[in-house]
């Protein structure tokens, strides 16, 4: 495969440095998830003889039940079980001792039962006899906090770290007045490890729930996971900002003494966040499983007015994590400060919006303060720009603020949505300016080499409230200087100039830099004339 390297030197806010990212001729290949522990297995005698013969999808459930159930990365001899209606439901709530199986949780708003069986046999023969009640039978699998990859199979880039800086990227002055009521009258729910103590979040703005996990946020090597990602959600504190400083936060702790969750406790935290009036869920958890129990407490969040966001997974993988690989669910990926996919971000179609999530300076244990990268840290920074929308629009739903933040994001990569960013950047400056008419932001958004037309694709961006006409984009092409006029940009829109690009001229060079400034009309005064300007150097393939 040939790939080209385009290295980027942009003018961006806080991060106007050399980067480098690589264009691919296609999705990053699909990479698995690293292998789990292994499962305790059983092995579980034939089953009794059932009354009836059972129907088609019993048989079929049974011969794949030791498949379903002894997966690897899920809880040991556990099942979650779902029922076809109330009666059945109640009728396995009375029969599950008699039957040898341990109830351990159950959600009747969604007829789920997560039980444990000492032998398999046991289960087994309540499924044979009781088949009409059931309407699925899955492993309790696993999700975990997104760890770093155990291999980088994509391109190294010079990553630049965010540091304390991730706001001002996302257009945030972190010391403006009008910001201390952002998130007010808005309740985030954080399903994580549980929330410490820190004065990011002063004294009244935390509120735990307790689901069976406990409250406390643990002195684990992993346990500073939710305080971090709470704190860039809402913290108010300077060293460890957050986009709502006013939201409120509701913990919930998802974690047991491992660091690892499943799916039916991340069911059951949904459920309990929805019902105590959470109207953003943020979930920096995920796995490659899922069951209908979790599709079921997302359909209830959504039907309850609340939104999901989810860490996209961190495995650079070219599929996305659940529960982020729901298509209800507000997937993020992760962004470097030079604006690039950090190598570790996993990409897809499903894939909805990136944030910063690398070097970002946030909230840990005992007060302290850690330098966190991965997808979990970028989820947060969507959940708080929702509830900043939100508590700024009080008229909106939460699905109509997290639209308001698809309407206004960096157009990054290639033009359009794409796997890798999803529909672009989140810029939070823009979102909550969305209607200002007195605000002009246009950009220069992104450089991108489409290999398979043999262009440079320039793109231009109004981020600004009303239409803007007159604008020029000056261009350097390794010495040669052109000028595109661009046409009247109504509000929001983007306009792609195309450079051709000779190949064969590229081969000889070896590389070829370009730079580009956007020139805006006479008499108009840009918010933020850093990103007029971008530059990038695009380097002959490889072999």
């Amino acid at each position: 495969m040939k790939k080209y390297a385009l290295s980027l030197a942009a003018s961006l806010a806080g991060a106007a440095c050399a980067a480098f990212l690589l264009w691919r001729t296609s999705q990053s290949r699909p990479r698995l998830p690293r292998e789990a522990p292994p499962a305790v297995t059983t092995t579980a005698p034939a089953p009794t003889t059932p009354r009836t013969d059972p129907d088609a999808f019993s048989r079929i459930l049974l011969t794949q039940l030791d498949r379903l159930l002894t997966r690897a990365d899920a809880r040991a001899r556990e099942a979650v079980l779902t029922f076809k209606d109330d009666a059945a439901y109640r009728r396995f709530l009375e029969r599950a001792k008699k039957s040898g199986l341990t109830i351990l949780g159950s959600l009747d708003a969604l007829r789920s039962v997560r039980v444990r069986y000492d032998n398999l046999s046991s289960l087994r023969t309540d499924l044979l006899a009781n088949a009409d009640d059931f309407s699925g039978v899955a492993a309790n699998s696993l999700l975990t906090i997104p760890g770093p990859p155990a291999k980088d199979d994509r391109a190294a880039i010079n990553a630049v770290p965010f540091g304390n800086r991730a706001l001002e990227f996302l257009g945030v002055d972190p010391s403006a007045a009008t910001r201390a009521t952002w998130g007010q009258g808005v309740t985030i729910a954080v399903l994580d490890t549980g929330i410490a103590p820190d004065r990011t979040f002063g004294d009244y703005r935390v509120r735990t729930l307790d689901i069976g996990l406990g409250t406390s946020a643990g002195t684990g090597s992993d346990d500073g996971h939710g305080t971090a990602v709470a704190s860039v959600a809402a913290g108010a504190a300077a060293d460890a900002p957050g986009v709502a400083p006013a939201a409120g936060l509701l913990s919930i702790r998802v974690t047991d003494a491992t660091g690892a969750s499943d799916l039916f406790t991340i069911a059951q935290a949904i459920l309990a966040a929805t019902d105590a009036g959470a109207r953003v869920i943020n979930i920096s958890l995920g796995g490659y499983a899922t069951n209908a129990t979790l599709s079921a407490a997302i359909g209830y969040a959504q039907d309850h007015g609340a939104v999901i966001v989810a860490a996209a997974g961190n495995d650079q993988a070219a599929q996305l994590s659940w529960p982020a690989a729901d298509s209800r669910v507000i997937s993020v990926g992760a962004v470097d400060a030079a604006e690039q996919q950090v190598t570790f971000s996993n990409s897809g179609p499903q894939l909805q919006i990136t944030a910063p999530g690398y070097g970002v300076q946030t909230a840990w244990l005992n007060g302290q303060r850690a330098t966190v990268d991965g997808t979990s840290i970028s989820a947060p920074l969507v959940s708080g720009a929702i509830a900043a929308v939100l508590s700024q629009n009080p008229s909106l739903t939460p699905q109509q603020a997290w639209a308001t933040l698809q309407q206004t994001t960096d157009d990054a990569g290639a033009p359009g949505d794409d796997p890798d960013y999803g529909h672009g950047i989140l810029n939070v400056g823009w979102a909550m300016n969305v209607n200002n008419p007195a605000r002009v932001d246009t950009a220069v958004s992104s450089h991108y080499y489409d290999a398979a037309n043999q262009q440079m694709d320039f793109v231009v961006q109004n981020r600004s409230a009303l239409a803007i006409t007159g604008l020029s984009l000056a261009i350097d092409a390794a010495g040669t200087g052109s000028t595109q006029l661009i046409p009247p940009l109504a509000a929001g829109a983007t306009y792609v100039v195309k450079l051709p690009i000779d190949p064969t001229q590229l081969a000889a060079a070896g590389s070829m830099k370009f730079v580009t400034q956007l020139v805006n009309p006479t008499g108009v005064t840009d918010a933020v004339p850093a990103n007029n300007r971008r530059s990038s150097i695009l380097t002959a393939p490889t072999k």
